[in-house]
């Protein structure tokens, strides 16, 4: 263990930029990492307001930050895919390799997965990081570490897109136009959607997706979602829906959007169990899968950003160095309406 200096979450409310203990040797199948640009999620967000995330509880000091890219600077025994100096971005949950979960390849849902920031574990807001090198990944010299340090996010939406089973053509419907959601429609419109009506209150954060070719925004403030659809898709439905609001409400009328035979994709995490139309999926004969993170969807993500189908520069809001890290995390609690994708730079 040495001394470096991170962001640490001392406890619900209270942040501190100073020197903590944390792991820097490298071991073997390890890499160590420079980091250069880390993004402020919403469940670093929530932690720091509400110090506990379900069952995962702040019940000691913790370093927070998980989505980030940066550079090799030593390479451990055995690692033969990764050399110093190599740009990279890391994905953040370690599974037990033996697990039944890894070895059905279902490794996110391994319940012996290490995921930065996480309580106990901690993150990555700290200037250099050891890593499994088997989860890290290398940048193309055409994507940047910011966008690098999009690929965690990014990677939720390739799961969900996955998981939905796209067809080429198909009409998606994206509840929230949050992060998670902006790149769910994203990534369900590179799968092969040729629309992804998206809808939220927020017109500001619509207006950012609109950016896109192929999303339709539909603001529920002015406008009645299910007749949207029904307008849009002459009566029949979309063809897949992705909640990614985690509103409770959002599931009151969630089965109206799909067509019959249509798929809904849960992304969203409602605080508390939320209420299931059992009668309507199944005289429609809805499939409803479900996410948790993600699995083997970084190196599909990076192909696609570097090769320029996926831009995610456009969700970037607003950069900050590593000294206004508490002042970051403050303007993410404010929840501003335009903002999008807030990031940290370190290595400047």
């Amino acid at each position: 263990m040495s001394k470096v200096r991170a962001l640490v979450l001392e406890r619900q409310h209270e942040l501190a930029l100073r020197d903590i203990d944390l792991p820097q040797e490298v071991g073997p199948g390890e890499v160590k990492i420079k980091i250069h640009t880390v993004g402020v999620c919403g469940s670093d967000v929530h932690y720091y307001t509400h110090g506990r995330i379900g069952p995962f509880i702040v019940n000691a000091p913790m370093v927070l930050g998980h989505e980030a890219a940066g550079t090799v600077v030593e390479v451990g025994a055995g690692v033969s895919h990764l050399k110093i100096g190599d740009r990279v971005c890391m994905e953040p949950g370690i599974p037990d390799a033996n697990s039944k979960a890894s070895r059905l390849g279902m490794y996110n849902v391994d319940p012996a997965v290490s995921f930065w920031a996480t309580p106990p574990i901690h993150g990555v807001l700290t200037p250099f990081v050891v890593h499994p090198a088997n989860y890290t990944f290398k940048l193309p010299d055409n994507v940047s570490f910011a966008e690098g340090a999009m690929v965690e996010p990014f990677a939720v939406g390739m799961q969900a897109a996955s998981k939905a089973k796209i067809a080429p053509g198909d009409t998606a419907v994206v509840l929230g136009a949050g992060p998670i959601g902006t790149m769910v429609a994203i990534a369900a419109l590179a799968g092969g959607c040729a629309r992804a009506i998206i809808a939220d209150l927020a017109q500001p954060k619509l207006d950012i997706a609109a950016q896109y070719q192929g999303v339709i925004p539909v603001n529920i403030r002015e406008k009645n979602l299910i007749e949207e659809v029904k307008s849009l898709t002459d009566g029949w439905g979309a063809d897949v829906v992705f909640e990614c609001s985690g509103s409770p409400k959002a599931w009151e009328t969630v089965m109206e959007l799909p067509r019959p035979g249509g798929v809904i994709v849960a992304v969203g995490l409602p605080v508390a169990p939320v209420g299931f139309d059992v009668s309507t999926a199944s005289t429609k004969e809805i499939r409803i899968e479900t996410v948790f993170r993600y699995a083997h969807q970084y190196e599909r993500s990076i192909a696609l950003i570097a090769s320029g189908r996926v831009d995610l520069k456009p969700l970037i809001s607003e950069t900050f160095r590593f000294e206004q890290s508490i002042e970051a995390f403050d303007r993410a609690v404010e929840a501003r309406p335009s903002d999008v994708k807030l990031q940290i730079v370190l290595d400047q």
